[in-house]
């Protein structure tokens, strides 16, 4: 009896996932890491990173999926170059002793559209657990490259002072919201 509810966790499990077994790359033509936080606690300064790289290993089930990430500091944009150069400072990231920011999942859940990404957020020395909320957006043939392209939006949010970046209290709010739109492209041994 045990082995038949085993054998149906695991089928569960591996069709939970909508995607095909194997190294999903990024395609980062179709893909944004952006951010926000208050400013002044009355408005929101709003920007992003170019400089990332990204993957998704999906497994057989949703213990052995891992999604990671690394992202360059000094590839902030907020459209002022001034304020930019302040951030990748000392006062705040210090992008020459912090240079990236990493991520690795320690588990995938959910179904359908909605899933849950866990895992540990590096900035610098300092680990913390980073909890993303991800929407699935669908999986469809990209007739310019003839590949499936899944895309992704997911949410969360980080506290700077949790990270030792707690420069301009009361200037900037601890709590950076983050937003992402990532799209993976199925690995190419599935493109018969």
């Amino acid at each position: 009896m045990s082995n038949d509810n085993s054998a149906n966790t695991a089928a569960t499990s591996v069709a939970a996932l909508p995607l095909s077994p194997g190294d999903w790359e990024l395609d980062p033509l179709h893909s944004a890491v952006n951010f926000s936080i208050r400013h002044l606690g009355i408005a929101k300064v709003r920007g992003r990173f170019t400089g990332f790289t990204a993957g998704l290993y999906v497994g057989e089930t949703l213990d052995d999926t891992r999604v990671s990430a690394e992202v360059a500091l000094a590839s902030i944009d907020t459209g002022n170059s001034d304020r930019d150069a302040h951030t990748r400072s000392a006062e705040l990231l210090d992008v020459e002793k912090r240079p990236t920011m990493t991520f690795r999942s320690t588990r995938v859940s959910g179904e359908g559209e909605n899933w849950t990404v866990a895992g540990d957020l590096t900035i610098g020395d300092v680990t913390r657990p980073l909890t993303l909320a991800v929407e699935l957006g669908g999986v469809v043939d990209f007739p310019l490259d003839q590949r499936r392209h899944a895309g992704f939006e997911a949410t969360g949010e980080i506290r700077r002072g949790d990270f030792g970046l707690d420069f301009g209290t009361g200037l900037l709010g601890d709590v950076v919201k983050i937003h992402l739109d990532i799209q993976f492209v199925e690995p190419q041994s599935q493109n018969g």
